[in-house]
């Protein structure tokens, strides 16, 4: 599965998710890009150092390390055995330095509560990790619960909003099935409800999206990649105002027991 801001038809976010089974060489262009495994692990060599990335068993079984690779880099990506490994990426202006992060530093956010109640994995957010343009991180919601709910937006650029490209790639446990739902503004209509499944992606240019719904007893990953013009690597949202007060029943209800998925 490949992404690319022009097969998207916008500017910035991007996103590979391939089975790597022995060497396989990556170029990165404009975009700077992360080696995240979904399953499985991999060896990334850049010059003449190696990264070890340990990577999971699957995207519900823990978290995982990863390696940032800048613009104009060269690295080859090396397999013991086939693994699942997803390459996000955003077309940037600056070179940072390659970096490996293991995978206890990324935070992990249990937000919401009750059937809203869903579990976020800060890998690479403003205010986890360093990046020119790319912000990405994992949602996992149980089973019979919504996420990404109130629908929300961030499509323009003022002081309470950012405009990001959004990707968003999923996977869903027992071979289960989900829906997302996307819809436009007046001034730019948009009526999304998809079914997906694992290897699914739905991209959001604009317009309000959410919920992301998992149907009872399969549980639902998803892959958020974002990218936009900001000067500012920020991401700021503005709720449906029609629905952004289910915000404020969750204080009178618990957090999903079933939550988080793993320490």
């Amino acid at each position: 599965m490949e992404i690319t801001p022009s097969s998207a038809g916008w500017t910035y976010s991007g996103l590979t998710v391939t089975t790597v089974d022995g060497p396989v060489d990556l170029t990165t262009g404009e975009s700077e890009t992360l080696v995240l495994p979904l399953s499985g692990g991999c060896t990334v060599t850049v010059a003449d150092e190696q990264y070890e990335l340990t990577g999971r068993e699957s995207v519900f079984a823990g978290k995982t390390d990863f390696v940032y690779l800048p613009r104009d880099c060269e690295a080859t990506i090396t397999t013991r055995t086939p693994a699942k490994i997803a390459f996000p990426s955003a077309v940037c202006e600056n070179a940072l330095p390659v970096r490996y992060v293991p995978a206890e530093n990324t935070p992990v956010e249990l937000r919401g509560a009750g059937n809203c109640s869903r579990q976020v994995n800060n890998f690479c957010t403003p205010e986890a990790f360093e990046a020119d343009k790319l912000i990405a991180c994992e949602v996992l919601t149980p089973g019979g619960n919504w996420s990404s709910y109130p629908p929300h937006k961030h499509d323009e650029s003022h002081p309470g909003e950012c405009e990001l490209e959004e990707i968003y790639y999923f996977e869903v446990a027992n071979g289960g099935m989900a829906y997302q739902r996307v819809y436009g503004t007046p001034d730019r209509p948009m009526d999304i409800l998809e079914e997906v499944r694992t290897d699914d992606v739905v991209l959001i240019p604009h317009g309000w999206h959410g919920p992301s719904m998992a149907t009872p007893g399969y549980d639902l990953y998803y892959l958020n990649v974002m990218a936009g013009p900001g000067l500012t690597r920020k991401w700021l949202i503005t709720d449906d105002p029609a629905h952004g007060w289910i915000r404020e029943t969750w204080q009178q209800q618990e957090l999903d027991p079933r939550l988080p998925f793993y320490d």
